[in-house]
């Protein structure tokens, strides 16, 4: 989705250990973070954006959180299947320009169904 593949690679990796990993501890913060860390150097953030921030500041009001927090993500996931619905994506993200791929909504079902996320298709 236009992400080099040095960025695409860390955030598989991410994916699959929060995947495989369910109790590993998130803090959250504001700005990059570390799916950000191959994020190539010359390019700005786009996760400092007064529109993303507003978006994530949504979001976490949805599910009780707040920067600064740390919680597991399992509990995280357990906050997303009680406050959020599929339906919910396309107002909350009108303005993102990867809404169109429909990636958050099959997420957000998935998870409020309690089938968790689906791992990564094997790289060929």
């Amino acid at each position: 989705m236009g992400y080099s593949p040095a960025f695409a690679a860390n955030m598989a990796d991410v994916y699959e250990r929060l995947r495989r990993e369910p109790r590993t501890e998130i803090e959250i913060v504001q700005g990059p973070d570390d799916l950000c860390a191959c994020y190539p150097e010359d390019k700005p953030y786009h996760c400092d954006a007064a529109s993303v921030r507003e978006r994530d500041d949504d979001v976490l009001r949805r599910l009780g959180y707040k920067r600064g927090d740390k919680a597991e993500w399992r509990d995280i996931l357990a906050s997303v299947k009680l406050h959020m619905q599929e339906e919910d994506i396309p107002r909350m993200c009108a303005t993102c320009r990867w809404l169109p791929y429909g990636v958050c909504q099959e997420g957000v079902a998935r998870i409020a169904a309690g089938e968790g996320l689906p791992p990564l298709p094997e790289k060929r």
